[in-house]
């Protein structure tokens, strides 16, 4: 997977240094096309891949009446970001601050932070624009109901986003160079997709194994999202995990991060 490695520009002459760095960074992201792939294509195309399957617009009996396909809805929402959180941001950032970008942006009008809020927006809107195509695809290609439950899914979807931006800030405090950053965010990238029910709905998995992934936040996104998709309101005990994690975690990457 690509990341972008350009310096962000510093803008001069502009009445909003904020409004000039957005500006670049959204035009460096438009750029890079494995970023783009990898947030708004690849889970609409896994999406499509799983509902040509056969056997997943079935419905089962043992899913409550549900198809198989109603349930990878909400996981493959939760798929955007994941690698937003862990695969996309941190390099940016790490090699920004890696190539002592962020130390001469510092004796700029343009403070270092204009930088990361710019980037957390635009992957944060990468991955819920990625979203709202999975639950566009479902509902046309596949007939899968839109969430029932839509301010509770909107809360949850919502949630999740801090969550997935705060893992992705407390790796890029972490990480001192941006391929450490990759190799901790593809170390934590597959637990976090078993955790969020790529390879098995949270739902489907033995009772122990079902509470050990709810407490994590990509497992307890799923089930809110997936509670708030067929018209429940999404449990509070994993509002609030997701909730708990956006904190614990966000507090951490504050704690930690380092601008040079």
């Amino acid at each position: 997977m690509t990341t972008a490695t350009v310096p962000a520009a510093t803008p001069r002459g502009t009445a909003s240094p904020f409004a000039a760095v957005l500006r670049t960074e959204a035009r460096l992201f438009r750029r890079e096309p494995g970023i783009l792939f990898w947030t708004l294509g690849f889970p609409p195309v896994l999406l499509v891949i799983l509902g040509s399957i056969p056997s997943f617009r079935k419905v089962d009996p043992g899913l409550g009446g549900l198809r198989l396909i109603d349930l990878y809805v909400p996981i493959l929402v939760l798929v955007a970001l994941i690698v937003t959180g862990l695969q996309t941001m941190p390099p940016v950032i790490t090699g920004y601050r890696e190539r002592g970008i962020l130390r001469r942006m510092s004796a700029t009008p343009v403070r270092p932070s204009a930088l990361l809020i710019a980037q957390m927006g635009l992957n944060g809107a990468t991955a819920l624009v990625s979203a709202l195509v999975c639950l566009t695809i479902g509902r046309l290609a596949f007939d899968v109901k839109l969430p029932q439950q839509a301010f509770g899914y909107a809360l949850a979807l919502l949630l999740t986003a801090a969550v997935a931006l705060a893992i992705g800030a407390l790796v890029t405090a972490l990480a001192r160079t941006a391929k450490v950053a990759s190799a901790i965010g593809s170390a934590v990238f597959f637990p976090s997709m078993f955790c969020a029910g790529v390879w098995l709905p949270v739902q489907n998995m033995p009772n122990v194994l079902r509470h050990i992934v709810e407490a994590t936040p990509f497992g307890a996104a799923a089930r809110a999202l997936g509670q708030a998709a067929a018209g429940d309101w999404p449990a509070w005990s994993h509002l609030g995990v997701l909730a708990a994690w956006a904190v614990v975690l966000s507090a951490a990457a504050i704690r930690w991060f380092r601008w040079e």
